[in-house]
């Protein structure tokens, strides 16, 4: 059963949440897709997965990539999934699309924005009602994740 997991952001940005997780996926051998809601958040998130983190090299790509298919971790506005993902990560109002074909689905939202707060109880209960196998996890002080009932 694919596992459905929301992350309530509290204390990183979501450029630096999304480093940390999506370096969890690529150290366990897992391709990523990040489906954010604008070319423009594409080109901020790319941007700053370059820069959040000096002493990390997270390799990912944008539609401006020459061999996606190659690519980790893939960026995109877009419900593709031009990297054949194991994983799918859903921010900024990212769009949704086939999520069945993911292993794994994660719901990323700021837990002091309230529309992206109620977007994600909703999201919780349709999941719940599909039956899916879910998690959600909130951002400690210091960063780390604690995972909730």
């Amino acid at each position: 059963m694919q596992e459905v997991s929301f992350y309530q952001l509290k204390r990183h940005s979501p450029e630096k949440a999304l480093l940390r997780l999506l370096e969890k996926a690529v150290n366990a051998g897992k391709k990523a897709v990040v489906r954010l809601g604008s070319e423009e958040d594409v080109e901020a998130f790319d941007t700053a997965l370059w820069a959040v983190d000096q002493d990390s090299f997270l390799p990912h790509g944008t539609k401006a990539s020459k061999s996606p298919d190659g690519q980790p971790v893939f960026l995109t506005e877009t419900e593709e999934n031009p990297n054949r993902a194991d994983f799918v990560f859903v921010l900024h109002g990212g769009p949704e699309g086939a999520l069945q074909d993911f292993e794994r689905v994660f719901f990323i939202f700021e837990g002091n924005v309230e529309g992206q707060v109620t977007a994600a109880r909703e999201k919780w209960k349709e999941y719940q009602v599909k039956g899916g196998k879910l998690a959600f996890w909130s951002q400690t002080e210091q960063g780390g994740w604690e995972k909730k009932q």
